[in-house]
């Protein structure tokens, strides 16, 4: 029983294999044609077809395919348009012409051959041509021999064929009895009088062109049906009346029969007759700047993708991309033909157009040592409680010295104070009355987003939580503006100084300050907003300042210590208070002295000036670059001198290099600037030479840095000073797309919305802004893609645009746009070009319709890739519009431009949309392509009576070929009876 189980299972295996074989082979389909295993008859052609084929008989030939037989055209009552005789041939035909005649160009028609033209015809004396045939003559004296061609002399005397007065017409032949009988030549007949030669049809077709029938009177002449007998009786000439003469387009009758012409952009070919297309881009590209595309009686210039026809046609100009709304989210930069978008720094492009932000922290956590926090277009390092940011903002150290100094001296009754910034100030000019000055860096405390290293960091000092205070203060009748100080002034404040007695703070340590001063007119009155009122300046500070722990005494701890510096900070902002009333509250920069807000009641600065941070030039005033700051003295732009750099534009002093030596270059533009950084691969306390190189089982990729990063996982380097992890001997080389995992030793595909495009690297970048990829293991930016998309549009004017476009849509995404127009007003829609995956089944689908119910009235649906742009008009008032991607495609999508239109307008807006015109010509096309032109196009739908405003030839913007298409609709339209 077992065994025969087994049997039975064996061969219901064979059957089942038999049977997917079978209709494996069932699905391939055999081309019979090629293999030769049709029944087709010879004289047919086999065309392959799904599972089958096909046998269509050849050209002159009738059957079903399998049997085909000759058509013999000759049986025709036309015999064929042959105007002598017709001969059949297997599948085809030729005319041919009698003796004496040849056939025409047309291969049809028979015209008179002159024998004559050759050879004199063979005739010794005289040839004469006649339709059909041609005859030779003898001058006087002389006859025609019996071969017709030659001629004897004849005798004066006797009543034989030698005597020239014998009277036979053709042959003299003399009788037995001596006297002579007349014959004629073949195809003559003797007439009655038994001398004269009758012509019959049977010699040179009787004189007849065509068709000669014999009559008693002599042979009679006709013509084909095509042709009409000339007055001469025997020519057969065509008529414009019968057939156009056989001309192809014009006919002219004339007297020697039809005159045919061509009209322009054709040429009249040797028959006569035809007309052949001329080929204008043969010549000089017709004239084209780029594309000549050849059509029946004309051409088209049109122009390679990235440029547009001009209004002339002919030439071509390039399409400023980036004078578009839209076409790129942050810098866009027009190339010849094309466009190219660049993002501001922090910031990657993805999608060819959009900029995302970078998470730097994503990058070898931003390369910070601690944590690190993203922001948008940049990122911060953070350091852990009782550590600050090194200055190359990445390391974490002790206690920096402080960097900025609030000063304030009492001379007499009068205080003065001053706020002096020897390094890190910002000068921000927020408008004409208001700017923000701030100096030092605040303490960056720890957030709760970052990514931190899980290695412990321990710092030289234990800096303890800054004190923070804040001041506003008002000034009467005072306007904003950062002025310097005369030197005379300066030189008087710094004597004045000298001589002051103590004020409550003398030299307060503070690490950040942030003034802001910011004027406004208030009027007299509750209500009052007029500018009568008088100018009101008001400043704020906020402070930061710092307590060093190792200032604490047994007496004095910490908190005792805290208490002290709140209690000094909070007098000296008493004292600050009365300088900035007295107008004796400076800032110094740079060596300079500057005063916070001017009394309306001094006299304002001279017109050339243009303000601090900024200097003339010519009739403008630009703020100073990178590399440079504001000399108050000279209102200049100076170059940063040696061991100073500048980032920013518009300030007024120079940052000072961590070494403050006087070493470097002049007017450096970043820290990168300051001599003596450690290069990568080393690293010393401080950043700076002396440096040394990063130990075995660490790397550095960056200058300037206090530390190295440690391989990770027990991994060593080949040798010291390693550059990067990619030096670090790793147990695997990871691929694109993957990470080294020091925990597990081995290659981890990059998650969902990061991608790796580097070889043997230990982490994946995220991908920019909030684009995401379809799958893991990503290796490309281009890979990371938005999937926003739907919602409801505009009611009178908006884009469809598929998610992530121009760039590839992503995968298993649906979007759901709504259009509800306003009260009658209807929906036009444009599809441009739509790229969608070809393939037999629709993974990817878009589909407008009324409603989501599958049931409702559809107005347009494809899955396919149509480049040729088609317009259309909703059939519903409202449209639901829905996109559907599939796991496994993508393609650059779609972004279909609609707009609302009145319904007064209905009949019209059809009329242009519906008329094949629009869409025949290269150049219309591209019209509704162009986003300039397919707005024009829009208004004009919109608002027909707009359409005169672009014929206007100072405006126009249409070609004139799409012009002209639009007059007589829209003129037709808005005046009906005119």
């Amino acid at each position: 029983m077992g065994a025969l189980q087994i049997a039975g299972l064996c061969m219901l295996t064979l059957l089942l294999h038999s049977g997917i074989t079978l209709a494996n082979k069932a699905s391939q389909d055999v081309d019979e044609c090629v293999e030769g295993t049709d029944s087709c008859h010879i004289d047919a052609i086999c065309q392959n077809t799904p599972k089958s084929y096909k046998c269509i008989c050849k050209s002159g030939y009738t059957g079903d395919g399998k049997h085909c037989k000759d058509v013999d055209e000759c049986e025709r009552e036309d015999n064929a348009g042959c105007v002598h005789e017709c001969v059949n041939i297997p599948g085809n035909y030729r005319c041919t012409c009698y003796d004496g005649f040849r056939l025409a160009h047309d291969g049809h028609n028979c015209l008179d051959l002159d024998e004559c033209s050759e050879g004199n015809g063979g005739c010794q004396q005289t040839c004469v041509n006649m339709m059909g045939s041609y005859e030779c003559f003898c001058r006087e004296g002389f006859f025609l021999s019996d071969n017709q061609h030659t001629c004897i002399q004849r005798p004066e005397e006797g009543m034989n064929c030698m005597n020239k007065n014998h009277g036979c017409a053709h042959i003299c032949r003399e009788t037995p009895k001596g006297g002579i009988a007349c014959e004629c030549r073949p195809g003559f007949e003797l007439t009655k009088n038994q001398r004269d030669c009758k012509l019959t049809c049977n010699y040179g077709n009787g004189g007849c062109q065509h068709t000669c029938d014999d009559t008693d009177q002599g042979p009679k002449c006709g013509c084909h049906v095509k042709f009409l007998l000339h007055s001469d009786g025997v020519t057969c000439i065509e008529t414009c009346a019968v057939n156009n003469g056989g001309c192809d387009s014009k006919c002219h009758d004339a007297a020697t029969g039809v005159h045919c012409s061509c009209p322009m952009g054709f040429m009249l070919q040797p028959d006569r007759k035809t007309c052949k297309d001329i080929d204008e881009c043969r010549l000089n590209n017709g004239g084209c700047d780029h594309i000549c595309r050849n059509t029946v009686g004309s051409f088209e210039c049109s122009c390679k993708k990235g440029y547009k026809l001009l209004i002339n046609e002919r030439n071509c100009q390039d399409i400023d991309e980036c004078s578009f709304d839209r076409t790129c989210d942050h810098l866009c930069i027009n190339t010849p033909g094309s466009f190219q978008c660049l993002c501001n720094k922090g910031y990657t492009l993805y999608g060819l157009t959009h900029c995302g932000d970078v998470d730097e922290c994503s990058i070898n956590r931003g390369g910070c040592k601690f944590g690190c926090i993203n922001t948008p277009g940049s990122y911060q390092c953070t350091c852990p409680a009782g550590c600050k940011l090194h200055w190359n903002k990445k390391d974490c150290i002790g206690s920096v010295p402080p960097r900025a100094t609030l000063t304030c001296n009492k001379t007499g009754k009068k205080d003065s104070c001053a706020l002096t910034c020897s390094s890190k100030a910002r000068f921000q000019p927020e408008s004409d009355s208001s700017y923000t000055v701030s100096c030092g860096t605040p303490v960056l405390r720890q957030g709760s987003q970052h990514r931190a290293a899980n290695s412990s960091q321990q710092c030289l000092e234990t800096v303890a939580a800054p004190i923070k205070q804040k001041a506003s203060f008002k000034i009467k009748d005072a306007k904003c503006h950062l002025h310097p100080r005369a030197k005379s002034k300066q030189d008087e404040a710094g004597k004045a100084g000298a001589q002051g007695g103590a004020a409550p703070c003398s030299d307060c340590q503070v690490a950040f300050v942030n003034l802001k001063c910011d004027s406004s007119k208030k009027g007299k009155g509750r209500r009052a907003r007029n500018s009568s009122g008088k100018e009101v300046t008001r400043i704020t500070l906020e402070f930061e300042a710092e307590i060093k722990p190792e200032e604490t005494t047994a007496s004095c701890n910490l908190h005792c210590l805290r208490q002290k510096v709140e209690k000094k900070l909070k007098s000296a902002i008493k004292a600050l208070k009365k300088s900035i009333n007295q107008e004796r509250f400076l800032l110094r920069f740079a060596g300079m002295e500057y005063e916070v807000a001017r009394k309306l009641s001094v006299a304002p600065e001279r017109q050339e000036s243009c303000g601090p941070g900024q200097q003339r030039l010519g009739t403008k005033c630009v703020s100073c670059s990178q590399g440079t700051y504001y000399h108050g003295q000279t209102e200049q732009c100076v170059p940063c001198p040696s061991g100073t750099y500048q980032e920013k534009e518009g300030q007024l002093s120079c940052d000072l290099c961590p070494r403050s030596d006087a070493f470097g270059p002049v007017g450096a533009t970043n820290i990168t600037g300051c001599t003596g950084q450690c290069p990568p691969g080393q690293h010393s306390a401080d950043g700076f030479k002396p440096c040394q190189p990063c130990p075995r089982g660490s790397y550095q990729p960056e200058v300037g840095r206090a530390l190295c990063f440690p391989c990770g996982g027990g991994l060593t380097t080949r040798h010291e000073g390693a550059l990067s992890f990619q030096d670090c001997d790793t147990k695997v080389q990871c691929s694109p797309g993957h990470y080294y995992n020091t925990s597990v030793h081995r290659c981890i595909r990059c998650a969902v919305g990061t991608y790796q495009p580097d070889f043997r690297q230990n982490y994946c970048i995220a991908c920019p802004g909030n684009t995401t990829t379809d799958f893991d293991g990503s290796t490309s930016v281009s890979q990371c893609k938005n999937r926003q998309c739907g919602g409801e549009l505009g009611e009178y004017t908006g884009y469809i645009e598929s998610p992530n476009y121009p760039g590839n849509y992503p995968a298993n995404v649906e979007c759901t746009w709504n259009i509800n127009p306003p009260p009658k007003r209807k929906i036009l829609i444009v599809v441009p070009e739509i790229f969608l995956p070809s393939e037999d089944e629709c993974g990817d689908v878009l589909v407008m319709r009324k409603n989501s119910s599958p049931s409702s009235i559809t107005t347009y649906e494809t899955c396919q890739t149509y480049e040729r742009p088609i317009a259309f008009t909703a059939r519903s008032r409202k449209l639901w519009i829905n996109f559907k991607t599939s796991e496994a495609n993508s393609a650059r999508g779609f972004q279909i431009p609609y707009v609302t239109y009145d319904e007064d307008y209905e009949q019209l807006v059809e009329d242009i949309v519906r008329d094949g015109r629009l869409y025949a010509s290269e150049n219309h096309q591209e019209i509704l392509k162009d986003k300039k032109l397919i707005k024009a196009f829009f208004d004009v739908l919109a608002h027909p009576q707009n359409y005169f405003k672009y014929t206007e030839k100072h405006k126009e913007m249409l070609p004139r070929s799409f012009i002209k298409l639009l007059r007589s609709k829209v003129s037709s339209f808005l005046r009906p009876y005119k």
